[in-house]
C-alpha cells in the first residue's frame, strides 16, 4: 500500500493505556509465569535477589511493545514471544539495577532497591547475573539473530547509560548529545521489543522494519515525556519526587532549553546548580520554565517523535498491530497534556 500523509480517521485511536494493556492480561501472566519459572536458573545463594527484581519489574512496557508488534487477530499467545519479551525484561531490570546504583536512589516504586536492601557490591553483580541470564535465552532461540540482536542492544544501553554518568555535573551537552544518549539508553530497547515481537511473530520484513523504526521514535518520545514530567508532572500521579535531574546534575531538554534562554547571570546560577556548587532552586527553574515556554517546546519534541512513529505504520495499517501501537501514541499524548504542575507558574 502506498504511503499517505495521515492514517484514515476511522484506525485513530483513543487516548487510553488501560485499555490496550487490559488486552494483555493472559499474555502478561503468561510472562509472569516464565519469569517465575526462571528464577531457578539462578544459583540457590542468589535466587532471592532475582525474584526481589521481578517483583519490582514495574509497567513492563518493553513485553508489552514485543506483544502488540507481534498481536495477531485473535490475540493468541505466542510462545516464542513470551520467550523473548522475558528477554527484554531481563535485560531491563538489569538496567534498573545499575541505575538505582548510580544515583544512589533508596526507593523504587516504593520499595527499596537491590543496591539498599543488599548493598551496591552484591547488586552490581546482580545486574550483570541478570544481564548474562537474559543472553542465555536469548541463546536458545533456533538461530542466532535472536541473541546477536539482544546482545548488540545491550551493549548500545550500557553505552547510553555511560555517556550520560560521564557527562553529569557538566553543561556541555548539545541538543544531539542528549538524543544521543537518549536513543541509546531508552529508545534502543523499545526499537529491539518492536523488532523481536514483529519478526518472531511471522510478520513480513517490510512491516517488521516499520514496527522497527515505531519503536525506536515512541522510545525517544518516552524519554523526552519522562523528562518533562521531572518538572511537570504531579509526584503522586508519576510516582517520584520531581526535580530529580537537577539535583543529580543530569542535563535533560527542559534544562537544556532552559538554559539557552536565561540571561547570563541566570545562566551561571543554573550551571552552579548543575554542577552541584550551590542547592538546587526548583521552584524558581520550574517559574522560569513557565515564564519562557519550554514546556511547549519540550511537548513538541514528543509530538515530533509521535509523528515520525505513527509515519512508520502508515503503510501498514491493514495489519492487526497497527491500530493498537498507535494507540499507544495517543494515550502517551494524553500523558504530556496531563503535566499541570509548573505549566502556569
Amino acid at each position: 500500500m502506498a504511503a499517505t500523509t495521515e492514517l484514515p480517521r476511522a484506525l485513530r485511536p483513543a487516548p487510553d493505556f488501560a485499555t490496550v494493556f487490559s488486552l494483555l492480561k493472559p499474555h502478561m501472566a503468561a510472562l509472569d509465569v516464565f519469569l517465575r519459572s526462571q528464577i531457578e536458573a539462578f544459583e540457590p545463594e542468589i535466587r532471592g535477589m532475582a525474584d526481589y527484581c521481578i517483583d519490582t519489574s514495574g509497567k513492563r512496557i518493553r513485553p508489552a511493545l514485543v506483544f502488540l508488534s507481534g498481536w495477531r487477530s485473535d490475540g493468541s499467545i505466542q510462545p516464542e514471544l513470551v520467550r523473548v519479551a522475558a528477554v527484554v525484561e531481563f535485560v531491563h531490570l538489569a538496567t534498573l539495577v545499575h541505575d538505582d546504583i548510580m544515583d544512589d536512589a533508596a526507593l523504587r516504586r516504593g520499595r527499596r532497591t537491590a543496591a539498599r536492601e543488599y548493598g551496591p557490591e552484591a547488586a552490581v553483580l546482580l545486574g550483570d547475573a541478570l544481564f548474562a541470564h537474559a543472553l542465555h535465552l536469548a541463546a536458545q532461540f533456533p538461530t542466532t539473530e535472536v541473541c546477536q540482536a539482544v546482545s548488540s542492544s545491550t551493549r548500545k544501553v550500557c553505552a547510553g547509560e555511560i555517556i550520560q554518568t560521564l557527562r553529569r555535573g557538566t553543561t556541555a551537552i548539545s541538543r544531539a548529545d542528549y538524543d544521543r544518549v537518549i536513543d541509546l539508553k531508552t529508545a534502543e530497547l523499545f526499537r529491539l521489543s518492536c523488532q523481536l515481537g514483529s519478526h518472531l511473530a511471522g510478520f513480513p520484513p517490510a512491516f517488521s522494519e516499520a514496527a522497527t523504526r515505531f519503536g525506536r521514535h515512541l522510545g525517544m518520545a518516552y524519554q523526552i515525556y519522562d523528562d518533562l514530567a521531572d518538572f511537570f508532572g504531579e509526584e503522586k500521579r508519576i510516582g517520584k519526587t520531581l526535580g530529580t535531574d537537577l539535583v543529580s546534575g543530569k542535563l535533560t531538554l527542559p534544562l537544556i532549553e532552559l538554559m539557552e534562554r536565561l540571561s547570563a547571570v541566570e545562566q551561571a546560577a543554573l550551571t552552579d546548580e548543575i554542577l552541584g556548587q550551590r542547592p538546587p532552586d526548583l521552584a524558581r527553574r520550574l517559574g522560569q520554565m513557565a515564564e519562557t515556554g519550554v514546556f511547549d517546546t519540550v511537548a513538541e519534541a514528543v509530538e515530533t517523535e509521535l509523528k515520525a512513529a505513527e509515519q512508520a505504520l502508515v503503510p501498514f495499517v491493514g495489519e492487526a498491530p497497527v491500530p493498537l501501537l498507535l494507540r499507544l501514541c495517543e494515550a502517551l499524548r494524553a500523558q504530556v497534556g496531563g503535566l499541570q504542575v509548573g505549566r502556569t507558574g
